[in-house]
């Protein structure tokens, strides 16, 4: 591998964490406003808040993977079925992950509604990222 290779590669990567943490941060950040500022003052128990901002977080954090972190320069410009169904998998499984944290955090700490939602949040984060580079967003040949 050349020198310009391995450059290209390296700033692709950096860009990739770049733009992951932009959007994870903003679906994160909507996530957060619509539990603790909308839904929880609304009422609704937390874990069906958290469910709740899960879905909105989710459109936020696909749009964004799609057209800003994992664009692929080869694949077409509208998003694909199949990218959105392996995403989809992806963010739900680390959704069970993130309820079974959550309640974890709720239960056995006293760490706080807010703290326990931000620590959940900031723990899935790095397993979605390898799941969504490696797998979800990874162009194949029928997209």
């Amino acid at each position: 591998m050349s020198f310009n290779q391995m450059n290209k590669q390296i700033k692709g990567l950096v860009k990739s964490f770049f733009w992951f943490g932009m959007v994870g941060f903003s679906a994160m950040f909507v996530h957060f406003y619509t539990v603790t500022g909308i839904l929880v003052p609304l009422e609704i128990p937390p874990l069906m808040a958290n469910t709740c901002g899960f879905l909105v977080a989710f459109i936020v954090s696909y749009f964004g993977h799609t057209y800003l972190t994992f664009k692929h320069p080869d694949a077409k410009t509208a998003p694909s079925l199949s990218g959105l169904f392996r995403f989809f998998m992806v963010a739900t499984a680390g959704f069970v992950l993130n309820q079974v944290v959550f309640y974890l955090l709720l239960t056995l700490t006293h760490l706080g509604l807010d703290l326990s939602l931000g620590i959940t949040l900031v723990l899935i984060s790095g397993i979605t990222y390898l799941l969504s580079k490696f797998w979800a967003f990874k162009v194949s040949k029928n997209d």
